[in-house]
């Protein structure tokens, strides 16, 4: 099974052009090409913070059918955001536990490659989407720099660095499991290229000691878990699984990809009527539910899993998605949480256009393609204004989310394919 196909392939059908409407593509995306020489303050740790600010003008969307794609000038202001997190050891949220005097350290002490983007996570899967955009636009202006900070963090001294903090008194649940899943992510991508562009192969090299006490670490921590999480945020386990499984898929990690799968069945195969009108929680940047379906489209054949999702979301072909349908609107980009609002549209859409794929290479004429893909193009529309917002808060992550849904990552219509 491939990762999200070749580089070339399965392109996605709620692409936007991201500009505001009535503006040429050089004056909306001037302004965001200079990112990486520093980003707005945003009030973290401010005694202060700014008032909120008004959401970005919107974007006007193609049809569902356009043939728009991740073109090099979005590439280029993507990457340059991501350059400008990862580099950025402060402002910082450390999910550290202090087990006395001497576990006082600065966050790049702690962690040598993944110090920046305000948390490891973002710092991982900054990473990622270089990586990523490294693949897809090898010659573009940002290519070199983004090699040089890459061949610096990647290292295979960092990443046995990286390794040796999960073994610190109280850190062994660290970023479990949002942050091993985009650590996973970076691995696989790293492979999926590695044959192809001798940095990514001595990348996904420098990551093995990583990869591997992460890998280990999951294999431990699945079976003791006695039910999932199902939350709108970090903790999710349906995420975590759906990226878990395509690494393990990609990389040839068996006893990963068969322990996924049987807790998958087993938490979530008899799942009937989740329950779509108590989305979402005020802070979500996932839906529990989509996270869940995303995830069995990867692990049921085709037809059982249309039969499954006609249990999960009985009244979908009929357009009951409820407000998942409605793009959630962002009250706050200055507030870290509140922004979380933006995530949740771009992790909807990409969630649905799996769902979509999987369900049309099945059978085109199904009415719930048309359904899932409508609502996609809704909540992205919204979700993609939000990325540039000149804040912090958002714009240290966002970026990723905007580039796995733009490039159709993990978009794979059936078990095996």
């Amino acid at each position: 099974m491939t990762l999200g196909g070749t580089v070339d392939e399965r392109r996605p059908s709620i692409v936007a052009t991201m500009r505001p409407s009535g503006r040429s593509p050089a004056a909306a995306w001037a302004p965001l090409l200079g990112l990486a020489g520093g980003l707005v303050a945003t009030g973290f740790g401010c005694a202060t913070p700014p008032a909120p600010n008004p959401a970005p003008a919107a974007t006007a969307m193609p049809p569902t059918d356009s043939a728009a794609v991740l073109t090099a000038e979005r590439a280029e202001a993507f990457a340059r955001l991501a350059l400008s997190g990862i580099v950025r050891e402060y402002p910082n949220k450390p999910g550290h536990v202090l087990a006395g005097p001497d576990s006082v350290k600065t966050p790049r002490a702690l962690h040598p490659a993944f110090y920046g983007s305000f948390d490891w996570h973002s710092s991982v899967h900054g990473h990622w989407t270089l990586v990523r955009l490294l693949r897809r636009f090898p010659q573009a202006r940002f290519a070199a720099d983004a090699r040089a900070v890459l061949d610096d963090h990647l290292t295979p001294a960092k990443m046995r660095a990286e390794a040796a903090y999960f073994h610190l008194p109280g850190n062994g649940s660290f970023e479990r499991m949002y942050g091993w899943a985009w650590l996973l992510r970076l691995v696989a991508e790293c492979e999926a290229g590695a044959a192809d562009d001798p940095d990514l192969a001595r990348w996904r090299e420098a990551l093995r000691p990583l990869e591997d006490e992460i890998v280990a670490r999951a294999l431990a921590y699945l079976p003791k878990l006695p039910t999932p999480i199902r939350t709108g945020v970090h903790p999710d386990t349906g995420f975590a699984l759906a990226q878990l499984l395509d690494y393990a898929r990609r990389c040839g990690r068996d006893e990963l990809a068969e322990l996924v799968v049987a807790r998958a069945h087993e938490w979530y195969g008899d799942d009937r009527a989740w329950p779509v009108a108590y989305e979402p929680s005020g802070e979500d940047f996932f839906s529990s539910g989509l996270n869940e379906a995303d995830l069995m489209r990867r692990v049921l054949p085709p037809d059982a899993f249309a039969v499954w999702l006609d249990g999960f979301l009985p009244d979908l072909s009929a357009g009951g998605l409820g407000p998942l349908a409605t793009a959630a609107a962002i009250p706050d980009f200055t507030d870290g949480r509140l922004v979380h609002l933006a995530g949740l549209d771009l992790s909807r859409a990409w969630c649905m256009e799996g769902i979509a794929d999987a369900l049309a290479a099945r059978d085109p004429a199904d009415p719930r393609v048309a359904v899932l893909r409508e609502a996609a193009r809704a909540n992205a529309e919204v979700g993609l204004a939000a990325v540039f917002s000149g804040h912090y808060a958002g714009e240290h992550w966002l970026a990723t989310f905007a580039v796995y849904l733009l490039d159709a990552v993990g978009r794979t219509p059936q078990p095996g394919s």
